[in-house]
């Protein structure tokens, strides 16, 4: 419990998309063989959670499917979330969390700091 990992989310997505691409089902797939592996390491009496987060940059998004941020980070969320479910992982130990552009992992105004901030997070929790 406490691991994390962390995808960019051009890595994974579209620009201003929600729809897994291909390359970021490949990723994602085999993350959620390393899931599967870890998950039956746990001990039984362990209660836990992979927490899926979604975040952006500060850039605001402003379209008929996204109004904000928060509503693409979270589509990004629940998108990894079903495809993590198609792959085998427990729905009832995945979350889904979108946290628009408030948790930046690089505060600065450039290209590369939003480019760090766009990113989706799967971290394993206890429950």
């Amino acid at each position: 419990v406490g691991d994390r990992f962390m995808f960019q989310s051009e890595l994974l997505f579209g620009s201003g998309s929600a729809t897994l691409d291909r390359i970021g089902k490949t990723e994602l797939a085999k993350l959620a063989k390393v899931l599967k592996e870890l998950i039956v390491n746990i001990p039984q009496d362990i209660d836990w959670i992979l927490q899926v987060e979604g975040h952006t940059d500060k850039v605001p998004i402003k379209t008929h499917e996204f109004p904000s941020n928060w509503e693409l980070s979270t589509a990004r969320a629940v998108s990894v979330v079903r495809f993590l479910i198609t792959q085998g992982i427990p729905a009832k130990r995945l979350s889904v969390a979108g946290f628009a552009d408030l948790r930046p992992i690089d505060s600065k105004n450039t290209p590369e700091a939003y480019r760090k901030n766009r990113r989706i997070e799967i971290r394993l929790t206890s429950g």
